[in-house]
């Protein structure tokens, strides 16, 4: 699948693609209260986004979330079938949308991380490494595939450990409008 374009938010109503949609807002810097500030900013510009695309009042969108699972998408106070996901950087956040079931997402700023190599062979996966020993650009191969995991991690409802196989469902890149930021969804593979 094409990589899913992330819009800046505030602005134009997204138009979902296969019913996938995702926005990104800046946010402050590192400490505490920084970071409360833009978790509480991305529930609501999901919340006013996810009201655009549907063409329902904001009031009627809450978002529930409790620790170690991901968050649900209440229309009118009743469970909905949409899934949801965040993901913060230090000076972004991301809301991504599935309005057909359950999504991950996940970003990261690309840096060069000094053991790469033992935290790829450890969470990423033997395919992984052998990937990463072969790229051009290993700081950006690398960001790549940990955002991949993540991504398909938090759409399973599971927490970071060390490396098992590979989970069912398709991971779609994100086009980011910030430079050096990079991204991945993963949407559940209906079939599973």
């Amino acid at each position: 699948m094409k990589p899913l374009a992330v819009h800046l938010w505030p602005g134009s109503t997204p138009a979902p693609q296969d019913g996938l949609f995702a926005i990104l807002i800046r946010t402050g810097g590192p400490t505490a209260a920084q970071r409360d500030a833009a978790r509480h900013a991305i529930r609501l510009a999901a919340r006013e986004a996810l009201a655009m695309v549907l063409g329902v009042p904001l009031d009627d969108i809450a978002i529930e979330s409790a620790s170690g699972t991901p968050p649900r998408i209440l229309l009118a106070g009743r469970a909905s079938s949409i899934g949801c996901s965040f993901s913060h950087d230090a000076s972004c956040a991301l809301a991504a949308f599935n309005l057909q079931g359950p999504i991950g997402a996940d970003l990261m700023q690309v840096q060069d991380i000094p053991d790469w190599q033992a935290v790829t062979r450890d969470y990423l996966g033997p395919t992984a490494l052998a990937a990463l020993l072969a790229a051009a650009d290993r700081p950006h191969a690398f960001t790549q595939a940990w955002t991949q995991r993540e991504a398909a991690l938090k759409c399973h409802a599971q927490q970071i450990s060390e490396w098992q196989a590979d989970l069912p469902g398709t991971s779609i890149p994100l086009a980011l409008p910030v430079p050096g930021l990079l991204g991945h969804i993963h949407i559940g593979d209906r079939s599973a």
